[in-house]
């Protein structure tokens, strides 16, 4: 499922932009209210668009959700991005349900990116072609350690004495740390051992 192919209908995008009592709560004028009810086949659509998803569970229920304006226009999004989390329940149509949370990021009537939280489970959109495997989510998170603290490729390659070639695989998911090679990241970035430990994946409690 690529999300940036994604269209949102004008009814979708009312419905996640206003919220009664959370964004209009006290004006004398607010909006008519709209349908919020879209949202919960919109979202079961875009979860089924995702191959291994059980088509017999569906979103049953949306909650109001709070939407927050983000002015960036960086990685060539539009300068005016809409982020919001709309949580609900999601279920088989039996007795059996979990709790749901959607966040949705959009630019106007393209959708930029769709995440959902269903019980303790976090799923997304596959980033790697079919029979591939998934990159491993420390590289995202250690690509943007990096790039808020302002740390080049050089400099960590350096300061943790790997090659280039190694932080770049680590920061496009090819490559995951070994506990030593997290240690050092961990004191390139300031943070501590076990945080990174943890964010790489390698919290099995023993100690290096």
């Amino acid at each position: 499922m690529e999300t940036a192919d994604r269209t949102l209908t004008a009814d979708v995008i009312a419905a996640l932009t206003y919220w009664p009592g959370v964004l209009w709560g006290g004006q004398k004028n607010p909006p008519d209210p709209v349908d919020v009810t879209v949202l919960a086949p919109f979202f079961t659509e875009v979860l089924q668009g995702l191959p291994w998803w059980n088509r017999d569970w569906k979103v049953s229920h949306v909650e109001p959700g709070l939407p927050l304006e983000i002015g960036s226009d960086h990685h060539g999004h539009p300068s005016r991005l809409t982020e919001v989390s709309v949580p609900g329940t999601v279920g088989s149509g039996g007795d059996e349900e979990l709790p749901f949370v959607a966040k949705v990021g959009f630019a106007g009537d393209r959708l930029i990116r769709f995440q959902a939280k269903i019980g303790d489970v976090v799923l997304g959109p596959a980033a790697a072609p079919a029979g591939q495997l998934e990159p491993h989510p420390f590289a995202r998170v250690l690509t943007g350690l990096m790039d808020l603290r302002g740390i080049p490729v050089k400099v960590m390659a350096r300061e943790t004495a790997r090659s280039m070639s190694t932080i770049h695989m680590l920061r496009s998911g090819q490559h995951n740390p070994e506990p030593l090679l997290a240690q050092e990241i961990a004191k390139v970035l300031g943070m501590s051992e076990a945080d990174v430990r943890v964010i790489a994946g390698l919290d099995d409690g023993s100690a290096h």
